[in-house]
């Protein structure tokens, strides 16, 4: 079993920021430190060495998770291009001992360490089932991971389901679907449940109703959506929602998630003005042959910032919950 000697260096390095804190010792809470802007520096240990430089800081051991799949010690990020390499960060900053996750890998973990007062029940089945969980969330990209239990251990399953095909149902989703402009010549989850995907769908279905397509970023669509709710902006604002909800109730199918399913993520917590919770729910159980198993499963939204630490945090404090490939995924033997 790996251990990780303090103090210990938590990193959640996404797309588009750079966060992380520090745990001194097993029963203190993470220290948050100051994050940085992925597309500042070239690499991240250009971006760990300015961290150095101003925190002082030096970690004895490092837990990293990143925005791509994860192979073994080795990280290269989808939507950025940085490259992680643990076992080279090991020996280059006198590391004792590391490990590397996914970014939603690490949110699964965070799992057992959610706080009720982190969490919005979305409907009414608030139950705690057994069973597999599932989270995902939107940000620069669509993130997806399942949590379930081996042996009276928690292990992690990355995913990359959020690059699947994705296909309309509902009429207007019909209507605006031929207008999406593909990513790299697909329709994906991801390319319409992430900060991007706002203004895919957007543009698209102003297309579709024959207006000219708006040149506004994902940010613009989501300020003016909460100014005006009746906008729409506001109306692009639900159907994401209802989109979240129907991709949410697929992965809940893939892992036959009964223990619930997490939504997580930098916009979802954002609109939550904009979320109407039956909506949610009837879009998430369309599920046919399946809606009684989908009704069964709770949905619960994560509005806690940078959750992802705490679930770093979690493996750091008690490796003995986690069951993690040591001698696929440790940075030192």
């Amino acid at each position: 079993m790996m251990r990780y000697p303090f103090p210990a260096l938590l990193c959640d390095i996404g797309g588009t920021n750079a966060r992380f804190a520090l745990l001194r010792d097993p029963c203190g809470a993470p220290e948050t430190l100051p994050s940085s802007r992925t597309a500042d520096f070239a690499s991240f240990e250009d971006c760990l060495r300015a961290l150095f430089r101003e925190t002082g800081v030096r970690p004895k051991s490092c837990i990293v998770c990143a925005a791509g799949p994860v192979d073994g010690a080795t990280v290269r990020l989808t939507n950025a291009n940085w490259s992680i390499d643990g076992r080279a960060l090991a020996r280059e900053f006198h590391l004792e001992q590391g490990v590397m996750f996914n970014d939603f890998e690490a949110l699964a973990l965070s799992i057992p360490v959610l706080a009720p007062e982190w969490l919005r029940v979305i409907g009414s089945n608030d139950g705690q089932p057994a069973g597999a969980r599932v989270i995902h969330g939107p940000g620069t990209g669509l993130g997806t991971a399942a949590l379930i239990e081996v042996e009276g251990k928690w292990r992690a399953v990355a995913s990359e389901g959020s690059h699947s095909d994705f296909a309309p149902i509902y009429p207007d989703e019909l209507a605006f679907w031929p207008h999406v402009e593909p990513k790299l010549g697909r329709i994906t989850p991801e390319a319409l449940i992430s900060g991007p995907g706002v203004r895919r769908l957007h543009r698209a279905r102003a297309a579709a109703a024959g207006r000219p397509r708006p040149d506004l970023s994902d940010a613009a669509i989501i300020d003016a959506a909460l100014s005006a709710p009746t906008g729409d902006e506001a109306e692009t604002v639900r159907v994401f929602w209802r989109l979240a909800a129907r991709y949410a109730g697929d992965v809940a199918l893939n892992f036959l998630a009964t223990g619930g399913v997490f939504l997580a993520g930098g916009i979802l917590p954002r609109i939550i003005g904009l979320l109407d919770d039956r909506a949610f729910r009837a879009a998430f159980e369309n599920k046919a042959p399946y809606v009684e198993l989908a009704r069964k499963i709770p949905t619960r939204l994560i509005i806690r910032d940078n959750v992802a630490l705490d679930g770093l945090a979690g493996v750091a404090r008690d490796p003995d919950r986690y069951a993690i490939d040591a001698e696929a995924r440790g940075w030192v033997d």
